[in-house]
């Protein structure tokens, strides 16, 4: 049975960065991310020092905790679209 040729590959050329689809984040994806964080520490260390001294603090009362877990939430959102 006879054998068929084989071809010769070309070299290999990496792909350009078009090519190669990478996209990169806004500028306002770091300084959200950022901000959200810090924001959502800062909330919940002050409900925790000066929960009583705060008037809307004080009338939300447990909500504080969810209001600056939430800020930290949405920060690791946003880190998630930060390339």
């Amino acid at each position: 049975m006879p054998e068929s040729r084989r071809r010769r590959k070309d070299d290999y050329t990496p792909p350009t960065r078009e090519e190669r689809g990478t996209a990169v984040s806004g500028r306002w994806v770091a300084p959200t991310m950022v901000t959200l964080l810090v924001l959502g520490l800062a909330w919940i260390v002050v409900y925790y020092i000066a929960r009583d001294n705060v008037p809307l603090m004080s009338d939300l009362g447990g909500w504080n905790l969810v209001i600056g877990m939430g800020l930290i939430t949405a920060g690791f959102i946003t880190a998630t679209q930060w390339k």
